[in-house]
């Protein structure tokens, strides 16, 4: 988005780090490539957004942090890794949006806010509840982030909303663990008879002044609109619906934000990293806003 680049940011609002690993992915790889070419087409972003008011970096201050450095072989290196950089960057910013890579990489970003928050709610837009077990020999896979999260006491259960789920799962019970601590599980067949204006209440009331994280896994999308993930799913919401669910955090208290699962490799004209970039927009945009609201009060 044409920000500095600042390696070792200190008093910003919002750091924008790139984390460019795949070591969790189950199916396609190439979300290690996901950062770099998000950064790519954020170029396009510029100006202020339609209706927006002023634009987003006269209201908060924002620096890319560059990447995190990533081993590609280690799962368990991997999770700590990030886990250590991520904290590093809240013990001296105010928050971070964390562009992916894959989404087991989102367990070390809410051991990184719990540091400092404690347990905090959480917006999960994604076709999967990456509720499941470990499996074949993978204890930290991108379909495991939020089973961990909720067993370490990370995340408010009753108070977090994942939604978008469908598709194929692995057993018939793939939703139990979640359903049954307490969470909110909106379908995407349950959010189409909703509408999105009726999906954003449910998710202010569930949510509440609670400070929650947000993560956008891209293939919440349906394929035509985000080809470019390694686990698509048809069915799912598109890029319009996305974006106006997005505008809710501003409503909220956000702290931290991720945008994963991006692949270039299966990308088609680049639309795919065009929404990752959007939606990141979006997120500091509802983030400036609700800190501006915070501030009024």
């Amino acid at each position: 988005m044409r920000l500095s680049h600042d390696p070792a940011p200190v008093g910003k609002d919002v750091v924008v780090i790139g984390a460019p690993y795949d070591g969790g992915t189950s199916y396609r790889p190439g979300a290690r490539f996901g950062p770099r070419q998000i950064r790519c087409e954020s170029g396009l972003i510029h100006g202020v957004g339609i209706d927006r008011g002023p634009g987003v970096f006269d209201l908060i201050s924002v620096v890319d942090g560059g990447d995190i450095d990533l081993t590609p072989f280690n799962q368990h290196i991997a999770i700590a890794t990030a886990q250590d950089r991520l904290s590093r960057l809240l013990a001296d910013n105010g928050a971070f949006l964390m562009l992916g890579g894959d989404h087991s990489l989102t367990l070390s970003a809410l051991r990184a806010v719990h540091t400092k928050h404690g347990p905090v709610a959480v917006l999960h837009l994604d076709a999967h509840s990456d509720t499941n077990p470990a499996m074949i020999g993978g204890e930290f896979h991108h379909g495991t982030p939020f089973r961990h999260a909720i067993d370490e006491g990370l995340v408010q259960a009753d108070a977090m909303v994942q939604l978008g789920i469908r598709g194929h799962n692995p057993k018939p019970d793939s939703l139990d663990y979640a359903r049954g601590h307490g969470v909110r599980v909106v379908t995407a067949d349950e959010f189409a008879e909703l509408g999105t204006a009726r999906a954003a209440d449910l998710i202010r009331a569930r949510i509440g002044d609670r400070p929650v994280y947000v993560s956008v896994d891209i293939d919440v999308v349906d394929p035509a609109f985000a080809p470019g993930t390694g686990t698509p799913a048809p069915g799912g919401l598109t890029s319009r619906e996305v974006l106006a669910l997005l505008r809710t955090v501003g409503d909220l208290a956000p702290v931290g934000f991720d945008v994963m699962e991006v692949s270039p490799l299966y990308d088609h004209a680049g639309i795919t990293c065009v929404l990752a970039t959007e939606i990141g927009a979006e997120l500091l945009y509802q983030y400036a806003r609700a800190h501006r609201k915070k501030e009024e009060e």
